[in-house]
C-alpha cells in the first residue's frame, strides 16, 4: 500500500486515468456475474454455433475459441454453454457508462468492457476514485478490475497486475516488465511468433531492439514496443453523449391519399426541426418509417444534399422520395428520425474574403485585452540563427485601410511541414559516420544537416549542431548536439 500511495502523488503532479475492464465482458453478462466450478462456453448463435468466450476452466480442459460448441463441449464435457445477446450486451454497456458519470464526465469507451475515466480535477486520490468506480457499476453485478496510471496502457496494465492497482510513471517499466503479452491484445500470429523467439513477457518484448524489431513485426510494433516500457501517446477521446430527435404520429386517424401523408409528415418535420434548433444541430439524413393498416411496415432513408435544420428543405426532399411509392393499405403510423446529428453553429468570420470587418475586430480585441489585462499582440518572423530566436511578438494593430478600399493583395503562400517547438528534454543518441544514427532506441533512416549554431559572443553565447532527422516509425524531428549532449528541440507536423 505505501508504493501505491507514493505511486498516487507522481501520478496526481501530471495525470490521472483510472482504467475499468469488466473480464470477458460478454461471457460475464451472459453468466449474470455468478462465479461457478462448471466450465463456461459463449457461443454466437444457438444453431451450430461457434465459441467466441470461455473462461479458464474450459480453457484448462482444452476448449478454444472458434471451435465449434460441439467440439468445445467434447473436450469440456460439462461445460454449460451460454449464448451470446449482442443488443443486450451493448445496451448495458451503454448503461454502465453512463453511470461512470457520477464519477466524471470524461469517459472514453475504448470497447465494450474496457473503459477510460480522466481524474484529473476530480477531487479525491486514487483509492477515492476506485471506491466510486466500483459503488456506480455495483448494481450491474458483474466482476470489475480497476487500475490508475499515468497514461492509458499504465492504468490499463496496472488492473491486470492486481485491482485497485496505482502504476506511476518512474517504476512503470519495471513493474510491466512480469507481465504476459496477453495485455497487449495482440495478433494471435505476432504473439505466436514472439513466443517462438522466446519473448513471453513485456518485460522480454522492451528489451528488444527497436528499429529491427519494428521493421520484422510491422508499424504497430512500435507501439507495442512502447507500451512495454510504460509509454502510451494515445490521445483521451471523450465519449459523446447520444441524443435521439424523432417525431411520431400513431393511433390518430389514417391517410389514404398524399396529400394527408404530406401534411402528416410536414407536421413531424416541423417537430423535428424545432428538437434540432433547442440544441443547436443540425441533420444529413432522415429515417421516414410508415406502418400501414395491413399490419405492413416500411422504411425509407432520406439522404439531404446539406446538413441543416430547415423544415422546408427536409420536406421537398422527403416528399420526392416517397411521392412514387405504392402502399397496398392507408397509413396509420407515421414516424420521422434525425440519423445524423452535426453541429449547427455557422461560422461567422471576422475576415470575408479580403474585406476586414473593421468594427468586429476592434471589439474582438477590447474584449480580449480586458479578459487578458494586457495588449493584444501578435507574432512576426525575424532572420535569426537560433530556432528560439526566429519570432517575436508586437502590438496588434488594425493596418490602414487603402484609398478606394481596395484590398492588399496577399502573396501566394507555399505549404511546408511545420516544426513545432518543444520543451528541450535530454535524449540517448547513437553516432555512426559523424551522423546520428540510433536516437532513443529508433533507427535513424534519413538525416539532414548539421547546420552550426554560433550566437550570442556575449552574455550567454549559443553553440550547437541542429539536424533533422526522420525515424523509422515515421516521426520527423530537429535534434541538437550541445557539447557531449544531445538534446530534442521540435517535432514537424
Amino acid at each position: 500500500m505505501g508504493a501505491a500511495r507514493g505511486g498516487a502523488a507522481v501520478i496526481c503532479a501530471v495525470s490521472v486515468l483510472l482504467a475499468l475492464r469488466v473480464p470477458d465482458y460478454p461471457l460475464a453478462l451472459a453468466c449474470g456475474g455468478a462465479e461457478s466450478d462448471e466450465p463456461r462456453l459463449l457461443a454466437d448463435r444457438y444453431d451450430r454455433g461457434r465459441v467466441i468466450a470461455l473462461d479458464d476452466r474450459a480453457r484448462a480442459a482444452g476448449a478454444r475459441v472458434g471451435q465449434s460448441v460441439v467440439q468445445a463441449a467434447a473436450v469440456a464435457s460439462n461445460a454449460r454453454v451460454f449464448v451470446h445477446d449482442a443488443e443486450r450486451a451493448h445496451l448495458v454497456w451503454n448503461d454502465m457508462l453512463d453511470a461512470l458519470d457520477a464519477v466524471t464526465p470524461l469517459v472514453h469507451d475504448v470497447r465494450e468492457g474496457i473503459a477510460m475515466l480522466d481524474l484529473r480535477g476530480i477531487a479525491g486520490d486514487p483509492p477515492r476514485w476506485i471506491a466510486q468506480a466500483e459503488h456506480a457499476l455495483a448494481h450491474f453485478g458483474l466482476p470489475l478490475r480497476i487500475g490508475v496510471g499515468a497514461n492509458a496502457f499504465c492504468a490499463y496494465a496496472a488492473g491486470w497486475i492486481a485491482h485497485g492497482t496505482v502504476l506511476a510513471q518512474d517504476d512503470a517499466a519495471e513493474r510491466l516488465a512480469p507481465l504476459p503479452l496477453d495485455v497487449l491484445d495482440l495478433d494471435p500470429n505476432a504473439q505466436t511468433r514472439l513466443h517462438l523467439l522466446g519473448v513471453t513477457t513485456l518485460g522480454a518484448l522492451a528489451r528488444l531492439p527497436h528499429g529491427p524489431f519494428v521493421r520484422r513485426f510491422g508499424r504497430d510494433a512500435a507501439r507495442w514496443h512502447e507500451w512495454a516500457r510504460g509509454i502510451d501517446r494515445t490521445p483521451f477521446v471523450p465519449r459523446g453523449h447520444a441524443l435521439a430527435i424523432e417525431a411520431a404520429l400513431f393511433g390518430e386517424g389514417n391517410a389514404d391519399d398524399e396529400a394527408a401523408v404530406v401534411f402528416a409528415l410536414r407536421v413531424l418535420l416541423a417537430r423535428i426541426c424545432g428538437d434540432l434548433e433547442r440544441c443547436g444541430r443540425r441533420t444529413s439524413l432522415l429515417r421516414i418509417e410508415v406502418e400501414l393498416d395491413n399490419g405492413e411496415t416500411r422504411a425509407f432513408d432520406v439522404q439531404l444534399a446539406t446538413s441543416t435544420a430547415d423544415e422546408r428543405a427536409m420536406l421537398d426532399v422527403a416528399r420526392a422520395k416517397i411521392e412514387g411509392v405504392r402502399f397496398d393499405a392507408p397509413l396509420v403510423g407515421l414516424r420521422a428520425r434525425a440519423m445524423r446529428l452535426d453541429e449547427g453553429g455557422e461560422a461567422l468570420a471576422l475576415v470575408r474574403g479580403d474585406d476586414i470587418d473593421r468594427q468586429s475586430v476592434a471589439v474582438l480585441l477590447a474584449r480580449l485585452e480586458a479578459v487578458l489585462g494586457e495588449p493584444v499582440q501578435r507574432a512576426r518572423t525575424r532572420a535569426a540563427y537560433p530556432l528560439e530566436e526566429r519570432f517575436t511578438y508586437e502590438p496588434f494593430v488594425l493596418p490602414a485601410r487603402e484609398a478606394g478600399g481596395e484590398a492588399i493583395p496577399l502573396a501566394a503562400a507555399r505549404v511546408v511541414p511545420q516544426l513545432r517547438l518543444l520543451a528541450v528534454q535530454a535524449i540517448d543518441v547513437r553516432v555512426r559516420h559523424g551522423e546520428p544514427h540510433v536516437v532513443d532506441g529508433r533507427t535513424v533512416v534519413r538525416c539532414a544537416g548539421p547546420w552550426r549554431i554560433d550566437d550570442g559572443w556575449f552574455g550567454s553565447p549559443i553553440a550547437r549542431d541542429e539536424y533533422d532527422i526522420v525515424l523509422d516509425d515515421g516521426e520527423v524531428c530537429r535534434i541538437y548536439r550541445q557539447g557531449t549532449h544531445w538534446y530534442l528541440r521540435g517535432s514537424y507536423d
